[in-house]
Parts: C-alpha cells; structure tokens; sequence
C-alpha cells in the first residue's frame, strides 16, 4: 500500500526555523560576514592570522601594460647559419662575391641574437640586435645595419 508523502513546506509552515536549529542559522550571506573575503576587517578573528601571513592580501599589485604587446621574432647566429642556404634558395638573400646580403625582416625575424659562432661574411639590416651580436658579425668582417 502507497502512501502519499506530505510535503516538506506543508509541514514547515509556522515552524520558525524550518528545521535549522538556531535563530542565527542559516540566515544568508550576513551571517558570515558576506562573501568572499568581505568580513576580513578588525572583528574577522578567525582569518586575521590568514591576513598576518600574506603580504599581498590587500590592495593591488604590479600594473599592468596597455595596448597590445609586440611580438617580436628572433633569430640567433646559429640558426642564420643553418637557414643561410634555404634564404639563398628562396631569393630573401643575395650571395654577393661571397658576402652574403639579406634583410632579415623579409625573412620574418626582427631580431638577431648572439648565439652560435659566424662562418660567413654577412651584410644584415634588421630592426634589433644585440650587441653581442653585431661584434661577431663586424669580427668576421660583416656588418649589421640597424632599421630605424
């Protein structure tokens, strides 16, 4: 035999507490202070000692940059031995009585780094380069050209 089940708020109703104990149960968001963090203030003792040991708690910190980062291409020594030949191939660079002229921005790098060691003669004109860099290239008797 079934019996019908009444429903919970039927039986609730007049019921102060509706099942939770207390007055001061289950009352909302202002019985804990809010949410959140909110409630951290002089009187929150139980998260006063989450407070003590964590400088960065309150208020901002760092900034943050507006607009659009550039997205700057590098290329090192190394790699531009080892692509030398494909650039001479696909006519981004010209072998010029040895000297091997090339825009590197053409190739799709705006930046040369110093890594790995200079086997050819190399005339270059790029955006950026190290310091570093342009001393290995002028010590093999290149040089680099800086784009304003």
């Amino acid at each position: 035999m079934v019996m019908n089940k009444r429903k919970k708020n039927t039986r609730q109703r007049g019921g102060t507490t509706h099942g939770w104990g207390s007055m001061k149960k289950h009352r909302g968001a202002g019985n804990r202070g809010g949410r959140g963090n909110a409630g951290t203030g002089k009187r929150g003792d139980a998260r006063k000692p989450s407070i003590w040991h964590n400088p960065n708690y309150f208020g901002k910190h760092g900034f943050i940059k507006q607009g659009p980062t550039p997205q700057i291409q590098e290329i090192s020594i190394k790699t531009l031995e080892q692509i030398t030949p494909k650039l001479l191939k696909e006519g981004l660079a010209k072998d010029n009585k040895g000297m091997i002229e090339l825009d590197l921005e053409n190739a799709g790098y705006q930046k040369l780094v110093s890594q790995g060691n200079v086997t050819r003669v190399y005339v270059i004109s790029v955006a950026y380069a190290s310091s570093k860099a342009v001393e290995k290239i002028q010590a093999a008797k290149g040089s680099v050209t800086l784009k304003p």
